[in-house]
């Protein structure tokens, strides 16, 4: 099955999907701003033949849950009401940093690194949710 997922942030929106296999996990897109952001996720899920939806859920690092959580639960609640397909929260402590980590590797400048980093953040929430998966 092929999943989208969702690294939610107040200014950007990073976006990934896995092949049908569910063995590779790749950045898609980042998105600027909220305007149309359900509109655009319907898009994808159509023309990329998505079959589930995987979206960072920040956690705490003692796995408690902040205001920013509860924010993504409620963005989930909502986008569950106009896709219909699952929606999973997925623990996305340190995909940022992970993130950042692979990006370091390329040499690329600042600018072009956050043009790429919250899709490669979301490609790491993803990537940590087939792991998972794989693992059950």
């Amino acid at each position: 099955m092929r999943y989208l997922a969702i690294d939610y942030g107040m200014k950007r929106t990073g976006l990934a999907v896995c092949d049908a296999g569910e063995t590779i996990a790749s950045p898609l897109a980042v998105v600027q701003g909220h305007k149309d952001l359900i509109e655009r996720i319907q898009k994808i899920v159509t023309s990329e033949g998505i079959g589930g939806i995987v979206v960072g859920l920040p956690l705490n690092m003692d796995d408690s849950e902040g205001p920013q959580a509860k924010l993504i639960q409620a963005i989930a609640k909502e986008l569950a009401k106009h896709v219909q397909i699952p929606i999973h929260l997925q623990d996305e402590r340190l995909s940022s940093f992970e993130a950042e980590q692979k990006l370091q590797e390329f040499g690329l400048t600042r600018g072009k690194k956050r043009e790429r980093l919250d899709a490669l953040a979301a490609a790491e929430i993803l990537r940590a949710f087939l792991d998972q998966k794989a693992d059950r």
